[in-house]
């Protein structure tokens, strides 16, 4: 029996570690950490034959040297086990790869990009899925892409997708080497995750390889990046832009944009713009790109308006918690980055109270800088970044800014600003990772929405 090694015990590790033994394979997983939780997953896990070996790190010098491995994706590519791996020509893969194995006979549309991803895919899946077809999301939305896999191997025809929809990392791109998507967008393209791809150059060049693997590319016009590579790099692309047909990269029959406040997708009119509830630019921008894909689907008009009249947007992204003293809280955890949480203060009222801090990341701040001197009255700082904070506001000659250090004091101290200064909104939009008092930027946000609505019930 052929071996395959998992790396990470989390939901897309386990959903793969079932796949490969529904499969016929012999599986470990394996994960550093250890922990109540974790000893209750590994006797689940075992229970179905499949080894977990926790605080433990795999290596290749025992004679069980497997055929395939699969990589979680927080587990950075080039660590040196999985670099002895590929040069011994192991199989070696991400999980959304594997599950693109089991899954290609259904056409994907995979969306990438620094930000706006998971918008766009909660978008174009609502669409699709209101337009009556089995068209899950998967990937960092949604489900593990192996759980979809998992109905393969049911009798029941579960697993006949219309289509596949995967938010795509640029994690989950470098450690997937053959996954073709039908139709591949891409949002964004700004400084992120360089403490991983080293590079912007390298960074591009792993989001780049899934929109060259795709069938149809659709490109956001109005991201700066993209527009100039767009210039002589994507001459057959999709475009779109809402700065007006004239701002387009491509022939209007390839593009998707907005006229006279009217969408308008190779050259038909879809739906007024005042259907749409999201605010910001940005998610004009998103709705663009949702609506290019579902055209190229073969979707009509007709259905994508109805959904886009009542999509109100996803958990963790200017997401609307409570109003307190006529103070609206806002929860825009998924602003993990400079570039995003610039976004998040462009799209709420002024004043603003905002809430910052985490994990830092290496990025430009001057964007973001700016937005905070423009919106927001005060600055409340949590977590690691903090104090690093504090002094680059500090010698950008911004001064309305306490060091908090968790959330809990953040929302407490955010209400009593709130009501001296006549703030509008206090607003969560960190700039920054989790990983510092959080699991995830999921758990961040799970945190605010908590504390905000036993404030409000106070």
């Amino acid at each position: 029996m052929a071996i395959a090694y998992i790396i990470g015990l989390g939901r897309s590790g386990i959903a793969a570690a079932k796949c490969l033994k529904q499969d016929g394979w012999e599986v470990i997983i394996s994960d550093r950490s250890t922990s109540s939780n974790l000893n209750h997953l590994q006797r689940q896990l075992q229970a179905e034959g499949i080894t977990v070996k926790l605080g433990h790190s795999l290596n290749l010098n025992s004679t069980a040297i497997p055929k395939l491995i699969v990589v979680s994706p927080g587990v950075p590519w080039d660590i040196p086990f999985l670099i002895k791996a590929r040069n011994q020509k192991i199989d070696t893969i991400g999980e959304l790869e594997l599950a693109w194995r089991y899954l290609q006979s259904s056409p994907w549309v995979g969306i990438t990009g620094t930000n706006g991803k998971t918008t766009t895919t909660a978008l174009v899946a609502a669409i699709f899925q209101g337009a009556k077809l089995n068209a899950p999301s998967c990937g960092n939305i949604g489900y593990a892409a192996c759980e979809l896999a998992l109905s393969q191997f049911n009798k029941d025809n579960t697993g006949n997708y219309d289509w596949i929809i995967a938010e795509i990392s640029s994690y989950q791109c470098e450690s997937s080497q053959e996954l073709s998507p039908k139709i591949g967008l891409w949002t964004t393209f700004t400084t992120d995750h360089l403490n991983r791809h080293k590079t912007l150059e390298n960074y591009y060049a792993i989001k780049a390889s899934l929109l060259y693997r795709s069938e149809y590319q659709i490109f956001n016009g109005d991201d700066p990046y993209l527009h100039q590579a767009g210039l002589h790099q994507w001459a057959d692309a999709y475009w779109t832009t809402i700065k007006g047909k004239e701002n387009l990269l491509c022939d209007s029959s390839k593009g998707v944009y907005i006229q006279d406040n009217w969408v308008v997708a190779f050259d038909e009119l879809i739906l007024p713009l005042n259907l749409f509830k999201m605010p910001g630019f940005h998610n004009q921008q998103n709705l663009l790109m949702a609506i290019a894909a579902a055209r190229l689907a073969g979707i009509e008009k007709g259905a994508i308006a109805s959904v886009i009249a009542t999509f109100t947007g996803v958990p963790h992204r200017l997401e609307y918690i409570t109003t307190i003293d006529g103070i609206d809280f806002i929860n825009d955890s998924k602003a993990t980055n400079y570039d995003a949480a610039e976004v998040g203060l462009l799209s709420v009222q002024y004043p603003t109270i905002l809430i910052a801090g985490g994990e830092e990341k290496e990025g430009d701040d001057n964007k973001w800088i700016t937005q905070i001197k423009s919106k927001a009255v005060k600055v409340l700082l949590i977590g690691e970044a903090a104090e690093n904070f504090a002094k680059r506001l500090h010698d950008c000659d911004y001064h309305d800014y306490e060091i908090i250090e968790t959330m809990d004091k953040a929302i407490e101290r955010s209400l009593i600003l709130g009501r001296e200064l006549k703030a509008k909104v206090v607003l969560l939009s960190p700039a920054c990772a989790s990983f510092d008092q959080y699991q995830s930027f999921e758990h961040r946000g799970d945190h605010f929405r908590e504390l905000c609505q036993q404030l409000a019930n106070f």
